[in-house]
């Protein structure tokens, strides 16, 4: 398997961290180099700045979450990273609890998912 997340619409919720049950997604801080140490490619890697639609839906929700956040705080904040794609089930729980729907996952057989959030 392989998984990424398209940085620039992570909102940094951390809902695919916590719902993971194999530990595929950590979450970094989003000026930290291994903000971009999964699989994503150069055009969803994190450069600086979200995506302005995802911040214009998210930005001023009220839901206990440091939406796009510098620093993962321990519930919320930074950014995600799967990290350790490999370990997948595709039990797909991150790809409904995702809410900026920014998860990619790809199996072996080359079929690919995408989050769409609850």
């Amino acid at each position: 398997m392989q998984v990424y997340v398209e940085k620039p619409k992570c909102t940094g919720c951390a809902h695919c961290f916590d719902v993971c049950p194999v530990a595929v997604f950590e979450m970094k801080d989003r000026a930290s180099p291994e903000a971009n140490a999964d699989v994503a490619p150069e055009s969803e890697q994190w450069k600086g700045s979200s995506e302005p639609a995802v911040v214009s839906k998210w930005s001023s929700v009220q839901d206990g979450h440091k939406h796009f956040a510098e620093k993962y705080e321990g519930s919320s904040g930074g950014i995600s990273v799967g990290i350790n794609g490999p370990a997948c089930i595709l039990c797909q729980a991150c790809l409904v609890e995702c809410e900026g729907e920014c998860i990619v996952i790809t199996d072996d057989s080359n079929n690919v998912y995408k989050s769409i959030y609850k």
